[in-house]
Parts: structure tokens; C-alpha cells; sequence
């Protein structure tokens, strides 16, 4: 071998340097002809690049060794134990939850390690019910790639009043610090880009889908290695009059999904019943799969490999019993007095015509805004006597406005009305998916303004016709008749909201829509049981900090016996502490809210069996309808237990429930239309029908099952056998902060039973 190879750490050369006799530090081999050396020389580093051949001119006084065992042990051991430490992941695979503050429930366990770890990289939707704790499966999955050093930069994008409650549950359960992306931040930040500076994010969803700049910001800060967005639903697209209509959220999934090297969806109800606008959705997570015009019975794509939808009554704990109780639902059906009948049919006949007129308008963006004005008069109608008054008492009012403008501009009474209105374009699919107070701003104010008159004559004559209806309904409301009232108060009677063993009124929540129903329903509840402390609401009105003290009061004060609560707390919201019992005093149009309302009770935590009533007018159109729906569905449940809650969104594809609601209201008086919307409600809540929905929406055709937990459970207890143990963690800890000059003090233990404060009282004598 010649001396060039003999060259290695701790040879002593002359001739290498000219300061004297060299001790080799390290070798760096460039190929097989050069070597970069670093060496001491009279206490001094210096460094040199030796080529093959100019070894001849050294003198080797000592060889090198190629290993020895004279370095230090003790920092040998900590490099060793560190290098154990990262691959602790493959010794026990669910590392991430014996190094969390959870308890992982089978489905869980699946969902992170069966299906999305092993999907590299990730483009998954994760669907699992409302209730199943998909906060906690995306915890999991974060805290996993941290340990496995495949994560450093994740941005969490969530509804506005979800996002503490994201940023407590990262800390609490995983020990995750994230930052709250706040206006404040952004004007902070050193380069003006906190997406730059932050690697763990949580930004409000509107705030970033309505913000260019913003948007700009993200695109041109780094890729993310992963982004989960939760209640993705809210940014689905859809399609009108041919076309893709694009939401603000939409065109956000679409940039989110390409700054980002793994992508997590979360939403319980990702279906609306439209096929095509479901294919736009999953889009978000594979734009080539889902590219081109969908075409029915086509165009249908399977999405088994990219999402999971676990019913509840497929869920376990690891003891093999069910996670979730019973869940029963009732239809509580009454028939209108007399007066109530004779005002709505009268405000029906009054939106069926406009609904008629505005069809002859040929104008599509007047049609859809006075149609779904007219929806809203129709709903309001069905809710109280209070909602209907106040909203054709704004209504009048409003137009009476336009009507006085419009004679200033001295209009003749056939010539056309000039003042143009510019209304919010929502419509109702964009409606259900944004915050509750704009929700509630945006239908006020179509339903104040938005009418059919295309004259100044046809606009006076609509006005004498709300006049009437407004005096009727006042009428109405003064006369106490509210049948849909003494219902709910028969409801509140029943044994199940008394509790037999200490004969307290059990918890309950009253779920409605108009917020003037609520204001009426809180008085009437507040009279009732005597106490206002005892009734909480939250609407979208409510300011963040009360909603979540009125939850945090319903939840955990026994003084607090009736929450009343439209859809605002229909997401995200943890009831199941305070309550089992809940009553729809309004049904939603949408089914998708039948299900994310229960789900507020319905889920991990609740022991009890949870009731949920309906409340059902029998003699009006569009409640015969739902009435027909409500019977078929209780059907199914008798047969498929509460899985048909599961599929409500889906059970309607092709024509949505809100169609044919409307189709009740302007031709329900015609026995052939009615029956045809009977099939129609047959055929789409139909047994067959929902368990081939329910085998679509999950992964697997098995789903969970107790064989398939005793695995996961005998899997989890190896892994828990071979596990790093905390004592060895620990040690490593403390030996190499010590190590590095670090000063260690145990924490003073507290006593088992600390002194009582000084009571004089105690030492008085008599």
C-alpha cells in the first residue's frame, strides 16, 4: 500500500507545513487522487488539499489509525441515544400517541396510520361524521411527521370561529404552538410576509378567500409540507346555467393545493347532493383526475382511494363496545288554527304570483334574487308569527322607500322603474356556507328589496298587497294563536326532559333559523321557567368571546337549562357535555343541517341516548313534503339504524330538497305534482338507496368492526412492549443539558396535604 493511503487521522508528518511536525485532525477524500487535510500545527489549525504524489516528499514520524477507542464514551452514549431517539418511530409506529394527551380511539388509529401516513404524498379527504374527532386525527398526523422529521412547515386554514379552538387543541392535547395569523401579525412582520417567517400557521378562512393580497402573500412565500383545511366543504364550487360558478373559497383551495406538499380536507358533510359539484370539490385535491365537464351517469369518478366516511354506528372503542350511543329522532307534526291556516295561504298565494311574474321577467339574476327573497318569506312564514310580521314589516317598508325615490325621479306609472339595486349575489348552496351574521345580513336585505315590479304601478300594487298580509300577521301574533308554540311546550312536558333521580329539567337545545324567532322563542322559554339566567342563546350576532361563554355556561352551569341557537353554532361547537336532547323548532332546507345539528350532541364524550324532535306543520305545502321525508326517513332508521343520518346530503342528488320545497309552494295545490314530489321523496329515501351511499363515502366495504379493533388493540400493545420508554428520554435530557453547561433543579414537590390558611376562629375560645 503506498503511503498515500497511510495518511489518516492522528499521523504525525514533516514536511506538510512549514511551522514543523503536523498532526493530521481529518480526512476528506476527493476521489482517489486528492485529499483535503486538516491539521495542528504549534497549537494552531490549518487546513490543506494534498494531491497523489506529494506524499513523497514527506517524513511520516507516526501512521494514522483508521479508528481508536480512546474518544470521549459518555458523549458517544448521548450521540448513540440521540440517534435512537429519531428512529424511536420505527420501533413503535404510533409514537406520536403515547407522546400526546389523548386517548386514540380505534377509527382514529386507522384513519392516521392506516390510511394517510402511508399515502406519501397526501391528497386525502377525511370525512368521518360530526362528532368522530377529526381534530384529533389531524393533531395526530402533524405530531407523527414531526417526530419522523417529514414536517416543519404546516399551515392550518379554519373557519373564523374555529380557529382558537384549533390553537387550544394543538397546545393542549399534542404540545403544538401555533400562530394565529392576525392583521396585527402581518404589519409586524419583519419582511412584511408571515408566511415567510411562521412555520406553523392558523389562518381564518374568509380572511385569507377574500384578501388578493393575502393570497399574493401565500403564492410567494415557500411551499408547505403540509395544509389541512377544515370544514372544507365551504370551499366548494358548483355549476349555473352550464357553467362552473368559482367561490373567492374555491379559487383559495385551488392555490392552497399548490403551495403545499401534502394536502388534508376535513369536512362531515362534503356532498351536497350534486354529483357534478362534488367532482369540482375533489378537484381541490386532484385537478386531473377531475378535469373536464361532468356528464350524468358519465362522468362519475371513483374517490375511494382519496377520502374516508366512517358512519357513527361503525365506530368502537377498543373493549369491542360501540363508541356512540342511540341516537332517535321524532316527528312532532301540528296542524295551523284557522287564522294561521287562512295567513299562509294567503302570503303563499303572494309568493307563488311574485315567484310567476318575476319568471316573466327573463332577467336570470332578478328571478334568482327575488326567488330565493320569496324562499325566505316562505320560511319565515313556517317558523312564527314574530318572523313572518317583522320581515313583511321591513319588506313593506323598504319598498315604500324605493316607491317614494322613484316618484322623486318623477316616474309616470307605466314607465319602468330607474333605480337600480345592487343586492349581494349569494344564493342559498353560497349561503349555507358562510359565517352566520352575514348569512343573516345578506337575506335581510334581498328580502327587503328584492321584487318583481318591473313599474312603478306593479310596485304600488305589491305594496297594498304587504300592507295586508303584515296587518293579518300582526293580527296573528296579537291574538297568541301560535300552534307550533304549544307544540314545543308540549315537547318541554314529556318525561324525558325531567330527570327522575334528582327532578331537575334536563339540558336542551331549541335549533331555529330567523333570529326574530329566536328573540321570541327566548322570551316566551325565559317567561316559562321563570328565570333568565336559565336560557342562553347564540346567533350569528353573538361577538366570539359571549358565544363561547353561553356554550362554556350551557355546558357547565346547572343553572342553565335551554339554549336556543340558530345554524351558527351548527359547526364546530361541543354540546355533548351539557346536553342529549334537542329540538329542530325549524327545519332546515338543506338536510346537510339536519345532521350537523345533532352532531353538536351526537358525539365522542356523550353517554346518554340522544332525542331529537322535529317540528312539522302537517297542513301546509311544503310540510307535507317534509313531513313525507321525515316518516321515510324514521323508516330507514328502524332498518339501518342512524347510518340514514349519515347520507342525508347525498340521498338528493340530481334535484335538492330546497327544489322541491319550492315546487310544493307554487304547485302543491295540483294532486298530480304532489304525488310526484311523494315519489320523489320515496324514491331518494329509499333503504337500498342509502347503503349503497353509505358503502361509497367509506374507504373500505368493511368499515370498522370489533374483529378489526381486537387487531388495531393487539397491535397498539406490541408496540407499546418495544417502545422507547419516558425514563430513558428523560436521561438523555438531563445528561446532555448538563453536558452543555445547562444547570438542572428538581422541581419542589407539592405536599400531600398543604396547611389551611390561619382561621382566627379556630383558635377562639368560648
Amino acid at each position: 500500500m503506498s503511503m498515500f493511503e497511510e495518511i489518516k487521522p492522528g499521523a504525525r508528518i514533516k514536511g506538510l507545513d512549514a511551522g514543523g511536525l503536523a498532526e493530521v485532525v481529518s480526512v476528506s477524500r476527493f476521489g482517489a487522487d486528492a485529499l483535503n487535510l486538516v491539521f495542528r500545527v504549534g497549537g494552531k489549525v490549518a487546513e490543506r488539499l494534498v494531491y497523489r504524489g506529494e506524499e513523497t516528499g514527506f517524513e511520516f514520524i507516526s501512521g494514522g489509525r483508521a479508528y481508536a477507542f480512546d474518544a470521549d464514551a459518555a458523549l458517544l452514549r448521548l450521540a448513540s441515544e440521540a440517534y435512537r431517539i429519531r428512529l424511536a418511530h420505527l420501533f413503535d409506529p404510533y409514537l406520536a400517541v403515547s407522546a400526546s394527551q389523548i386517548e386514540a380511539l380505534p377509527h382514529q388509529i386507522t384513519a392516521v396510520y392506516g390510511e394517510m401516513l402511508p399515502r406519501q404524498p397526501l391528497r386525502f379527504l377525511l370525512a368521518d361524521d360530526p362528532g368522530a374527532g377529526k381534530t384529533i386525527m389531524a393533531g395526530l398526523l402533524i405530531k407523527e411527521l414531526l417526530i419522523r422529521g417529514d414536517l416543519e412547515r404546516c399551515l392550518i386554514v379554519a373557519p373564523g370561529s374555529l380557529v382558537e379552538q384549533w390553537q387550544e387543541e394543538m397546545a393542549e392535547k399534542f404540545s403544538l404552538s401555533f400562530d394565529l395569523l392576525t392583521r396585527d401579525q402581518i404589519e409586524a412582520s419583519v419582511t412584511g410576509n408571515p408566511f415567510v417567517e411562521k412555520n406553523r400557521l392558523i389562518m381564518r378562512l374568509d380572511m385569507a378567500a377574500r384578501s388578493d393580497e393575502l393570497k399574493a402573500k401565500l403564492d410567494a412565500a415557500g411551499d408547505w409540507d403540509l395544509i389541512i383545511c377544515d370544514e372544507a366543504h365551504r370551499m366548494a364550487a358548483s355549476y349555473f346555467g352550464g357553467e362552473v360558478k368559482e367561490t373567492r373559497r374555491h379559487k383559495l383551495g385551488k392555490l392552497l393545493g399548490t403551495r403545499t406538499r401534502n394536502l388534508l380536507l376535513m369536512s362531515a358533510t362534503p356532498h351536497n347532493g350534486k354529483e357534478a359539484d362534488f367532482q369540482l370539490f375533489m378537484g381541490l385535491l386532484d385537478a386531473d383526475r377531475f378535469e373536464g365537464r361532468f356528464r350524468e351517469g358519465v362522468h362519475k369518478a371513483d374517490v375511494s382511494d382519496m377520502m374516508r366516511r366512517l358512519t357513527k354506528e361503525e365506530l368502537y372503542r377498543f373493549d369491542g363496545t360501540p363508541l356512540f350511543p342511540e341516537r332517535r329522532a321524532y316527528t312532532a307534526s301540528f296542524a295551523l288554527s284557522p287564522a294561521e291556516a287562512e295567513l299562509y295561504q294567503a302570503v303563499t298565494t303572494y309568493v307563488r304570483e311574485e315567484m310567476n311574474r318575476a319568471d316573466r321577467t327573463g332577467d336570470d339574476k332578478r328571478r334568482s334574487n327575488v326567488g330565493f327573497a320569496l324562499q325566505i318569506l316562505q320560511r319565515r312564514l313556517a317558523s312564527s308569527p314574530a318572523a313572518i310580521h317583522r320581515s313583511l314589516e321591513r319588506r313593506r317598508k323598504r319598498l315604500e322607500e324605493r316607491l317614494l325615490e322613484e316618484r322623486l325621479n318623477r316616474q309616470t306609472g307605466s314607465a319602468s322603474l330607474s333605480v337600480t339595486l345592487t343586492l349581494p349575489t349569494y344564493d342559498p348552496d353560497d349561503l349555507e356556507d358562510v359565517p352566520g351574521d352575514e348569512v343573516e345580513a345578506a337575506e335581510e336585505e334581498i328580502v327587503d328589496q328584492a321584487t318583481a315590479a318591473a313599474t312603478l304601478a306593479e310596485l304600488e300594487a305589491e305594496i297594498v298587497i304587504l300592507k295586508d298580509l303584515e296587518d293579518r300577521a300582526l293580527r296573528l301574533k296579537l291574538s297568541g294563536q301560535d300552534a307550533k308554540w304549544r307544540e314545543l311546550e308540549s315537547i318541554l312536558d314529556e318525561p324525558l326532559m325531567l330527570d327522575a333521580s334528582t327532578g331537575l329539567r334536563r339540558k336542551v337545545i331549541i335549533f331555529t333559523e330567523p333570529k326574530d324567532t329566536l328573540e321570541y322563542l327566548q322570551q316566551k322559554i325565559t317567561a316559562r321557567v321563570g328565570d333568565a339566567a336559565a336560557v342562553v342563546v347564540i346567533h350569528g350576532g353573538v361577538a366570539r368571546e359571549a358565544r363561547r361563554g353561553a356554550i362554556a355556561a350551557f355546558n357547565s352551569d346547572p343553572l342553565v337549562r335551554v339554549m336556543i341557537a340558530n345554524d351558527a353554532a351548527g359547526e364546530g361547537v361541543n354540546l355533548q357535555r351539557g346536553a342529549h336532547l334537542m329540538i329542530n323548532y325549524d327545519l332546515p332546507w338543506n338536510p346537510n343541517r339536519l345532521e350537523q345539528r345533532f352532531g353538536r350532541i351526537h358525539r365522542i364524550g356523550q353517554t346518554e341516548v340522544c332525542h331529537l324532535w322535529n317540528l312539522c306543520a302537517a297542513n301546509t305545502r311544503e310540510g307535507e313534503v317534509y313531513q313525507r321525508l321525515l316518516e321515510k326517513l324514521e323508516e330507514a332508521r328502524t332498518a339501518l339504524g342512524g347510518k340514514v343520518y349519515d347520507v342525508l346530503g347525498e340521498l338528493f342528488e340530481g334535484q335538492a330538497l330546497r327544489d322541491l320545497l319550492v315546487d310544493a309552494i307554487r304547485y302543491g295545490d295540483r294532486p298530480d305534482i304532489k304525488a310526484e314530489l311523494f315519489r320523489k321523496v320515496d324514491g331518494a329515501v329509499d333503504v337500498d338507496t342509502i347503503e349503497k351511499l353509505v358503502a361509497e363515502r367509506k374507504l373500505t366495504s368493511e368499515g370498522m368492526s370489533p374483529s378489526s379493533v381486537a387487531a388495531i388493540r393487539e397491535q397498539m400493545e406490541r408496540a407499546a412492549a418495544r417502545r422507547l420508554q419516558p425514563h430513558f428520554i428523560g436521561a438523555f435530557f438531563r445528561e446532555g443539558f448538563t453536558m452543555l453547561g445547562g444547570r438542572i433543579v428538581e422541581r419542589e414537590r407539592p405536599l400531600r396535604n398543604p396547611p389551611r390558611p390561619f382561621d382566627p376562629s379556630r383558635n377562639a375560645t368560648a
